[in-house]
């Protein structure tokens, strides 16, 4: 996990405002595996310690899984970016996964992963962890095993645009959850994109279906290799406020703070935060 993950980009838009043709445009110095390096080895990697951010983001996901609440045919994660451990918890309670991402060069690192090729990035480190905490006894290749069958498909996305999926989507919908982490906020020039782009992605899940969103708190930007990339800062009380105006009721909102040994040069990231928000009916 990485503390700011904003390197998911799900869309930083083609259309006529400014500011996301920018954001487009900066993202094709995206470099994914220099994203995962800055993000996912240690020390933002190490999940060792109960209270890092990896664990902490791990353990948000597992113990709103485990509630029961959150489960269904069909789920969509918004805004992949080259990271799987996102759906780790997940994949029990779903059977039919996709995965987006705006950049061909995060889905490609995906599709690695997916069909298990050499050189692919290893996440069994974050596997071992979700099943360590999630205490079924399962082991983290079986685990690995069950997200490999359920991903039934990675697709493009734009989240600034009123169809992200495009027309003619082979996307099950609506669907019934929808996960995101760290995108929304990092493909958005301003405040009021963040929230389009929340209105956008909502009209992909049904009435009464559950949103789990993780982002970063006061961060403005993050670098991944020759890319340095904007995020628009958002603090707790923006979360919430943009969840309500796009006609959730918010279950739970929790943060967390990035101590001092994990701000490593490679973002300005202050903290993370998670939400669970449910599509009112």
């Amino acid at each position: 996990m990485s503390a700011a993950e904003p390197g998911q980009a799900a869309g930083a838009a083609q259309d006529s405002h400014p500011g996301q043709m920018a954001v487009a445009l900066a993202y094709q110095r995206f470099e994914p595996r220099a994203y995962l390096r800055n993000n996912y080895a240690p020390p933002r990697g190490d999940l060792s310690s109960p209270d890092g951010v990896g664990p902490w983001k791990l353990r948000c996901l597992a113990q709103t899984f485990a509630t029961g609440e959150v489960s269904g045919h069909s789920l969509i994660d918004i805004g992949s970016g080259p990271t799987i451990y996102q759906l780790l918890s997940a994949c029990a309670h779903f059977e039919d996964i996709t995965m987006t991402d705006f950049l061909e060069v995060n889905r490609h690192e995906l599709g690695l992963w997916l069909r298990e090729e050499p050189g692919s990035f290893n996440w069994s480190a974050y596997s071992q962890h979700v099943c360590l905490i999630e205490g079924k006894g399962e082991s983290w290749q079986e685990k690995e095993l069950q997200l490999r069958a359920k991903v039934k498909r990675v697709l493009p996305i734009d989240v600034h645009q009123p169809r992200p999926l495009g027309a003619g989507s082979l996307v099950p919908l609506p669907a019934d959850a929808l996960v995101s982490a760290f995108c929304l906020e990092a493909v958005s020039p301003d405040l009021a994109s963040f929230q389009r782009a929340l209105d956008h992605i909502t009209t992909l899940l049904r009435p009464g279906g559950h949103l789990l969103l993780i982002g970063a708190l006061e961060e403005s930007w993050y670098l991944a290799g020759e890319a340095r990339l904007a995020v628009v800062p958002v603090r707790e009380k923006e979360v919430r406020e943009a969840l309500v105006r796009s006609g959730y009721t918010v279950r739970d909102l929790r943060t967390y703070t990035m101590p001092a040994h994990l701000r490593t040069g490679v973002d300005d990231v202050k903290g993370v935060f998670f939400a669970w928000a449910q599509k009112k009916v």
